[in-house]
């Protein structure tokens, strides 16, 4: 994988370059301040005390003999060239003179003891200020004069303009690295958009259900990944379409063998009735009953894969309407009674005076109660019960019966092709339905969602 490619190589080359930039920067900007922008700077006449102290002694034995007036005159001229030197001379009879600058705090009268004390305090490489003291001409009744320098004037031009910028090259270094941690944070930054997008991408599908493709913007490890990324959606795509292809081909099977199965079963159900008018044994008889209720039941099923069929499919007819459901259950239940009643059934009923209405489809809401008293019928015949009841406080339909439960064992027990018609037609009129099963017994409750 090439350089530019790869994240990590990248983020190598960033902390390489955070290595080295500190003691490079530092080198460079020292460069760039003592070698050019100090470049016009003239030497620091102050910083070198032998010289001062050569310039004194020889403008002292310049003096000799000369007046007063004189050596004011040469002093003012000589503060006029070293304007950061303090200086004063001092007259034979030990009476302070001209004192440069006029402010300058030296005693008026000198004594030979305070001469002295004077001088040991103001001598030695650590004493601030700088002080040279030299006897006016070669005879020592003309006086002394005394030249002070300040120690920060004294510094080099490379001491002084390091002591005076030396903040400015701190703040270069840091503006350095700070380039370099803004650097680090855009290298990050695009990181973490890049992986939020890809995110997004994956926490919002489109209205299939499946999420939409990236584009891909590099090449390095997150462009493999969104590469990766648009491959296992072009797979998902590929397979939903052959998903739908399959349940298209699926459910044309099943209405084109309901279609077909219908006539063989019409026929053989009116040669069925013709042959009940003929004179049958009793044993004929119990076979003919038989092969008609395996008609019907083989109708029913029939009936069932083509509803099953059309309610997928979106083609089931559904026209809701707000319904009085006491007033429905009790009349579809009604239908039933008899049936139940020649089977033996014991039947617990119990409906409010007070009702409530629901926004159903009616013909399916008696499909779906339809489907439960059958499958009560026929696979919970044994349990000899069903109880109706309805809440009217809950808005509940409440079936009950004490057969083997859903899991038991039935001769007549099908693929639950019927409960997977009445789930999708209680989710069409936004029902739901819960169940309590057992080897005691089954209850189940209609409800709203």
């Amino acid at each position: 994988m090439k350089l530019k490619n790869s994240l990590l190589n990248q983020y190598l080359l960033i902390i390489l370059f955070a290595i080295m930039i500190v003691p490079i920067s530092f080198l460079f900007i020292s460069v760039v301040f003592f070698n050019y922008l100090s470049v016009n700077k003239e030497p620091n006449k102050y910083q070198n005390g032998t010289d001062l102290e050569a310039m004194w002694h020889a403008e002292a034995q310049i003096l000799a003999g000369a007046s007063d007036e004189q050596i004011n005159h040469k002093l003012r001229k000589i503060k006029e060239e070293y304007s950061e030197a303090s200086m004063f001379w001092v007259d034979e009879t030990g009476q302070t003179r001209e004192r440069l600058p006029e402010n300058l705090s030296v005693p008026l009268s000198w004594s030979p003891s305070l001469t002295v004390d004077y001088m040991k305090k103001n001598r030695g490489l650590e004493a601030d200020p700088f002080t040279v003291v030299t006897l006016i001409g070669k005879e020592k009744e003309e006086g002394f004069m005394v030249l002070q320098v300040p120690r920060s004037a004294m510094l080099s031009t490379g001491q002084s303009f390091q002591e005076r910028y030396s903040y400015a090259i701190i703040l270069s270094v840091i503006a350095i690295l700070a380039v370099f941690i803004f650097i680090s944070w855009i290298f990050f930054y695009r990181i973490r958009r890049r992986l939020l997008r890809l995110q997004r991408a994956m926490a919002h599908p489109a209205e299939n259900g499946i999420p939409d493709s990236i584009s891909v913007e590099k090449k390095d490890e997150i462009g493999q990944l969104e590469v990766s990324f648009n491959e296992m959606i072009h797979q998902l795509e590929i397979s939903r379409i052959r998903e739908k292809e399959e349940e298209m081909l699926r459910r044309q099977l099943i209405a084109n063998l309901s279609h077909d199965l219908r006539t063989p079963l019409t026929t053989i159900r009116g040669h069925a009735f013709s042959l009940k008018k003929e004179r049958l044994s009793d044993k004929g008889k119990e076979s003919l009953d038989l092969i008609d209720n395996k008609i019907g039941y083989l109708g029913q099923l029939i009936e069932n894969l083509l509803s099953y069929t059309l309610l997928t499919t979106g083609k089931y007819p559904y026209y809701p309407e707000s319904i009085d459901m006491v007033r429905l259950v009790k009349t579809s239940f009604a239908a039933w009674y008899p049936v139940f009643e020649e089977a033996g059934f014991q039947m617990e009923i119990d409906f409010p005076e007070e009702t409530f209405y629901w926004e159903v489809d009616p013909q399916r809401m008696e499909r779906v109660l339809d489907n439960f008293y059958q499958n009560i019928y026929r696979h919970a015949r044994k349990g000899g019960y069903i109880g109706m009841k309805m809440d009217a406080h809950l808005q509940q339909i409440i079936i009950e019966d004490h057969g083997p439960g859903m899991s038991g064992e039935s001769i007549e027990k099908g693929a639950g092709i019927g409960l997977s018609i009445v789930s999708l037609m209680l989710k069409d009129m936004k029902l739901t339905w819960e169940t309590e099963t057992s080897e005691k017994g089954t209850i189940i409750r209609i409800m709203c969602k």
